[in-house]
């Protein structure tokens, strides 16, 4: 009778084959005594972040090695390290950043269920991987859905951004707001709101029609600072995010968040402190 004899490097290769082919074991349950809830705080905003909020009702501790929001609604972003042991809690947060919502060309889409899915442990037992279910609809998500995509459905029609020249003048800031055609439809740029630092005041409401066959329009603007006591500069979270009421062919008004660039926000704060006296 004839031997055949397989080299090792196939057993090997075999033997990784069907450990890699094995079902990831199910995920676990939450431990008892532990939820999550979703939050954010306005210095979130800004960077696309929000909270996890997390409620341990019992004395054991409870370690989360990381967090990961999962929803249809948004871009599903890598598990991000949080390397916390949690004692009783009514809330603790745990800052995670969170990806592009997930917008339709065509309208705005209803929120759809999330899970935070974490890596948790109790006592001296290994992480394991939970999925704790958030309440749906949540409010939160629903927001920022709403937000993101109204913003995503102008921008399909233009973009609204800063204007290059920017003067003093009369304690104002002076300048334009420029609309560039993107899409088809005429977009009408109803108003601009301020910030907690800056009010806007333009010279007349509507503030301008991108017509159909135009490919750009430009809006005088004015800037003026909003407070002038020290506190209100040592909160700047929000200073810069302008929301910008805006249609596209008479259909429902949208908001679209405009950012200055960089080089003017940094001539804005130190101006506005000199307008209001302060600073030297």
């Amino acid at each position: 009778m004839k031997r055949f004899t397989v080299p090792l490097a196939m057993v090997l290769l075999l033997a990784g084959c069907a450990a890699s082919e094995r079902p990831s074991p199910p995920p676990a349950t939450p431990p008892a005594g532990v939820s999550v809830s979703l939050a954010q705080w306005r210095s979130d905003e800004p960077v696309h972040a929000l909270e996890v909020a997390v409620r341990n009702t019992t004395d054991t501790p409870v370690y989360f090695a990381d967090v990961q929001l999962v929803t249809p609604s948004f871009k599903t972003l890598p598990a991000q390290r949080t390397d916390a042991t949690l004692k009783k809690t009514e809330r603790t947060d745990l800052r995670i950043t969170y990806g592009p919502a997930n917008c339709l060309p065509q309208g705005l889409p209803e929120v759809q269920p999330a899970t935070v899915v974490a890596h948790v442990s109790t006592g001296s037992e290994q992480p394991r991987k939970v999925v704790f279910n958030v309440p749906h609809p949540d409010p939160l998500l629903a927001r920022l859905l709403r937000d993101e995509c109204s913003e995503f459905l102008i921008k399909e029609a233009a973009d609204i951004e800063f204007g290059p020249e920017w003067k003093d003048a009369d304690k104002a800031m002076r300048g334009n707001l420029v609309i560039n055609r993107r899409g088809n439809g005429a977009v009408t740029v109803n108003d601009m709101g301020g910030t907690t630092h800056f009010i806007v005041t333009p010279e007349h409401r509507p503030l301008g029609v991108l017509a159909a066959g135009r490919q750009r329009l430009e809006v005088p603007i004015a800037l003026t600072p909003g407070r002038c006591d020290p506190h209100a500069f040592a909160e700047a979270k929000k200073a810069f995010l302008f929301p910008v009421r805006a249609s596209i062919d008479g259909g429902q008004e949208r908001v679209v968040i405009v950012v200055p660039p960089k080089p003017l926000q940094d001539r804005l704060i130190p101006w506005a402190m000199k307008t209001c006296g302060l600073g030297g």
